[in-house]
């Protein structure tokens, strides 16, 4: 069954994903096996791996690496085309919906096709909103837009259902890497209301708590990145209901 099937078949069983990121540009290869592992005890569903800034080459090796230690989704999330690798299982290809820098609304996507075709990867067409978080974030510098201001919620539910109407297969909402503030639970829950498809949720996710707020306002699936850079005894908090009791809302 392919990962985005599954992604719909968690949803309608109510149950909630969680992806770890992690940016080969910030991470250290000879760290994969354990922090893996730490991954692996925890309620993690994904691991993404992209940044807005990877050196060439990066992002295969990593995926390699990490692959061989865990059976959990490998799925890219790419800033540019040098990201795309074979070597993963899915791709989230990205259309920056909150811009209006052409190059991220189609022009990558025309660049990536040439390595598309030498992949068996899943291509989930996918599109992003980036909402403003208090401070500039990489993904404004890389591309050259502006986030959507969280004051005007209309609008971004508005593009979140533009996005569905071009036929993309998921919205993610994001608040950016390294984010001050995480997206607010009214933001998240009328843009789910909205739509018939998934929706992921990132950036400023920096607790258990938090989490859990992202989950009851209608995420369903959460990405953490720098909350893991910054501290990895937050897999403590989140470690899988095996292991720690501890349940998603609505999975108990």
């Amino acid at each position: 069954m392919s990962i985005y099937k599954n992604i719909q078949n968690s949803i309608s069983k109510g149950e909630k994903l969680l992806a770890v990121l992690i940016d080969p540009d910030k991470f250290s290869v000879k760290n994969t096996q354990p922090f893996i592992e730490k991954v692996n005890k925890s309620i993690a569903t994904h691991i993404f791996v992209g940044g807005s800034i990877v050196n060439e080459d990066s992002t295969e090796y990593l995926v390699t690496e990490i692959k061989k230690h865990t059976n959990l989704p490998l799925v890219l999330f790419p800033g540019d085309v040098t990201q795309i690798t074979g070597k993963a299982d899915a791709l989230l290809f990205l259309s920056l919906l909150s811009g209006r820098n052409p190059a991220y609304l189609i022009g990558k996507h025309v660049e990536a096709v040439s390595k598309l075709r030498n992949t068996n990867l899943e291509v989930i067409p996918t599109g992003y909103i980036l909402i403003e978080s208090g401070k500039e974030t990489a993904v404004q510098q890389v591309t050259e837009t502006k986030p959507m201001s969280r004051n005007n919620i209309q609008v971004i539910v508005d593009t979140a259902i533009a996005g569905q109407l071009l036929g993309l297969k998921l919205i993610y909402l994001e608040a950016g890497s390294g984010a001050n503030e995480a997206l607010s639970q009214s933001i998240i829950e009328e843009v789910k209301q909205a739509l018939d498809i998934p929706l992921i949720v990132g950036g400023g996710v920096k607790s258990k708590i938090q989490l859990d707020n992202a989950y009851k306002s209608g995420a369903d699936l959460v990405v953490i990145g720098t909350a893991f850079e910054d501290n990895e005894l937050f897999f403590d908090e989140i470690k899988s209901p095996l292991s720690s009791g501890y349940f998603p809302e609505g999975e108990k």
